[in-house]
């Protein structure tokens, strides 16, 4: 489950929330038993891991099947993060949460970092802003095939 934004008062952006109740629905269906919550620490303090792991309690998952990375600052990051987890409990296999733009690429840095059986699914949520957001995963995906492990 890859993060987005958290505002400083805690609140979780539209575009979370959705990547969060689909992370939630995916649990419920038993489609993964653990949930791993990604995301950064920013300037001033607001932890996304965190405030992830807080919404999800709140429906209902239990607090020992959530796992928080809490260095997942970019997509790099938490594929980084979520290899080593899996690797280190004999893991090969995982869901990916994200935005519908966005699976190509976590997908293809999972398995850069060695995960060999990487699925994805998405929220249904769309915002003007994923016009710029799909232009930006073209270069993005390209530089996750060249980019040194």
């Amino acid at each position: 489950m890859l993060g987005n934004t958290v505002h400083a008062d805690g609140s979780l952006s539209p575009r979370l929330a959705a990547r969060l109740d689909r992370a939630y629905q995916c649990y419920e269906q038993r489609q993964c038993k653990l949930v791993f919550v990604s995301g950064g620490v920013d300037a001033s303090g607001t932890d996304e891991a965190l405030a992830m792991r807080a919404y999800l309690v709140l429906r209902g998952v239990p607090s020992d099947s959530i796992v928080l990375d809490r260095s997942g600052n970019d997509t790099w990051s938490t594929a980084r993060d979520a290899s080593a987890f899996m690797r280190d409990r004999g893991l090969s296999s995982t869901l990916v949460v994200t935005q519908y733009f966005h699976l190509p690429r976590a997908m293809f840095a999972l398995k850069r970092f060695g995960v060999r059986e990487v699925s994805g699914t998405y929220p249904v949520f769309w915002e003007v802003r994923d016009i710029y957001s799909i232009a930006r995963e073209v270069p993005a995906l390209i530089w996750y095939g060249i980019r040194p492990l």
